[in-house]
C-alpha cells in the first residue's frame, strides 16, 4: 500500500505521470481540448452528479476528462451516465492519486466522504491543480486552517461548494440587507428539517469486492467494514462525517453571516441529542446552537428526523433588523415589516427541499461557471476557501460545544477556543499513520 505521504514524496521529486487506462475515444477527447479546462470529478455517489451536470452546463469552457471513485460499481454506473449525458467517455480511475500526476488535468472536484475533503484538496494543490471542494471543506477546524494555508502557499484556486454564493437572488438579497433595507441586522436564524430514517445497528461483514476500503478510509483511523456505512451513512459516524450541521447547515449559516457581515463569534453554545432513534448514529438528530457576537446573534436549528417546517420551508435563513426582516432561501427572498407583515417578495424558482441536490441545479451550475471564469480569466471567486472555511469552522465548533456541553469562548481572529484545553482537543483529529495531511 502506498500511503499519502509516500505519494506526495513521489510528486515532490517529479516522478513521471502514471498511465491511466482509457478508451481511444476518451483519450482523443482529452488531447483535443486545449481550449477548455480538463476536470476530474472525484467521488461519484450523490453530489458527483451535480458536478457532472454543472460541467455539462459549462461545456463551452470546461470538460470532464476523468472520473474517479473507489467503488467499482459506482464508478461503472457513473461512467455510463456520464457518457450518455456528455456524448463522450471520460477516462475512469479508482485511485485519485494517479489523476493528480496527469499534467492535462487542470482542476479536480471533490465530492467524497468528508474525511477526504481537506487532505485531497491539499494534495491537489500540491500537484498543481485548481480545486472545487464540496462543503464542508474539512472534517475539523485544524484541517480547514491547513487548507487555507495550503491555498496561499501553492497559489491555485480553491472554491467551496456553498453554491448559494453564486445564486443571483441570494446575492441580491444580501446586498439589500447591506444597503439597509431592514435597518441594522442583529439576529439571523438558519434551519433545516428532514425525516431521515434509522441507520440501524451495523454488522461487520467482508468488504465488498468492488470497494477499496483502505483507500475509502484514507486519513481516518482504520476500523472494520460494517454494512451501514457506505455509500451514504458515513455522514453520521464521527470518523468520517460531521453530522447534519455541516452536511446542510453550512449553507444557511453562511448566508446568515454573509448578510450580517460577521465572521467568528465571541462565544458558542450548543445543545441537542439523538432523540428519535437508538442506533449507530453517533451525532445528534436535533441540535440548537447560538453564535453570540455581542451586538448580534445567529442561531442554528437542525432537525434530522422531524420535518416540521418554518415559513412552509424545509430550510432557509431569516435576517431580522431594526426596521424589518428578510427571509432568504434558494428560490428568492421575502421582506417583512416589524410586525411580520410581508411587504414584498422576489421569486424565480422554488425553495430547496431537504433532499440532497444530486442532479442539475442552477446554483451549482453558476458556482462552477464562476470557478471556471476565475481560472481562465482571473474573475473573483464567489466563495474562496478562506471565506467558505469560516462558516464551516463555526459549525464544527458548534459540534465541539455539543460534545463538551458548555459554552465556548473564541478568539474572533481565527476561531480558536480560548482557555479550554479539553475543548481544543477537538480542534484536530487522529489520523491513520502515514496519511496525515501536511504542507
Amino acid at each position: 500500500m502506498v500511503t499519502r505521504r509516500e505519494f506526495l514524496d513521489t510528486l515532490a521529486v517529479g516522478a513521471a505521470g502514471l498511465a491511466i487506462g482509457s478508451t481511444a475515444k476518451s483519450y482523443g477527447q482529452i488531447l483535443g481540448s486545449n481550449d477548455r479546462l480538463n476536470f476530474a470529478v472525484i467521488g461519484l455517489h450523490g453530489r458527483g452528479y451535480a458536478h457532472l451536470a454543472a460541467l455539462k452546463a459549462n461545456q463551452d469552457t470546461a470538460r470532464v476528462s476523468h472520473i474517479c471513485d473507489v467503488d467499482g460499481d459506482i464508478l461503472k454506473k457513473f461512467a455510463g451516465d456520464a457518457e450518455s449525458k456528455l456524448g463522450y467517455a471520460p477516462a475512469t480511475e479508482k485511485d485519485f492519486r494517479h489523476i493528480l500526476q496527469l499534467k492535462e488535468v487542470d482542476a479536480i472536484t471533490i465530492a467524497t466522504p468528508e474525511q477526504w475533503h481537506a487532505p485531497m484538496a491539499i494534495a491537489g494543490l500540491q500537484a498543481g491543480k485548481n480545486v472545487y471542494v464540496e462543503k464542508p471543506c474539512s472534517h475539523n477546524p485544524a484541517e480547514g486552517a491547513l487548507l487555507v494555508e495550503a491555498q496561499k502557499k501553492y497559489g491555485k484556486l480553491v472554491q467551496m461548494g456553498n453554491q448559494r454564493r453564486s445564486n443571483a437572488l441570494v446575492i441580491e438579497a444580501v446586498q439589500k440587507v447591506h444597503d439597509g433595507l431592514i435597518g441594522r441586522p442583529y439576529f439571523g436564524k438558519g434551519w433545516y428539517a428532514n425525516t431521515r430514517k434509522s441507520i440501524g445497528i451495523g454488522k461487520v461483514i467482508p468488504v465488498p469486492p468492488q470497494l477499496d476500503w483502505d483507500l475509502w478510509q484514507g486519513p481516518a483511523p482504520r476500523r472494520p467494514y460494517t454494512d451501514n456505512i457506505h455509500p451514504y451513512n458515513w455522514h453520521w459516524f464521527k470518523l468520517y462525517g460531521t453530522g447534519e450541521t455541516l452536511n446542510n447547515g453550512t449553507h444557511e449559516i453562511d448566508v446568515c453571516r454573509w448578510a450580517m457581515g460577521v465572521d467568528y463569534p465571541q462565544s458558542i453554545t450548543s445543545s441537542g441529542g439523538r432523540y428519535h432513534f437508538k442506533d449507530d448514529w453517533q451525532f445528534y438528530d436535533t441540535l440548537v446552537t447560538s453564535f453570540d457576537y455581542g451586538d448580534k446573534l445567529i442561531s442554528w436549528e437542525g432537525k434530522c428526523c422531524n420535518g416540521m417546517q418554518y415559513y412552509g420551508r424545509d430550510r432557509g435563513s431569516t435576517i431580522m433588523g431594526t426596521t424589518g426582516s428578510m427571509l432568504i432561501d434558494a428560490g428568492g427572498y421575502e421582506v417583512y415589516d416589524l410586525k411580520g407583515k410581508k411587504t414584498s417578495e422576489v421569486k424565480r424558482g422554488s425553495a430547496n427541499a431537504s433532499s440532497d441536490l444530486t442532479g442539475e441545479d442552477s446554483m451549482t451550475n453558476a458556482h462552477f461557471a464562476n470557478f471556471i471564469a476565475a481560472i481562465r480569466k482571473g474573475d473573483k471567486l464567489n466563495s474562496p476557501i478562506a471565506v467558505g472555511n469560516v462558516a464551516v469552522t463555526m459549525l464544527q465548533l458548534s459540534n465541539v460545544a455539543w460534545e463538551v456541553s458548555r459554552e465556548l469562548k473564541l478568539d474572533t481572529a481565527n476561531g480558536k477556543i480560548l482557555n479550554d484545553a479539553a475543548a481544543m482537543k477537538f480542534w484536530g483529529r487522529e489520523y491513520e499513520k502515514g496519511w496525515e495531511p501536511h504542507l
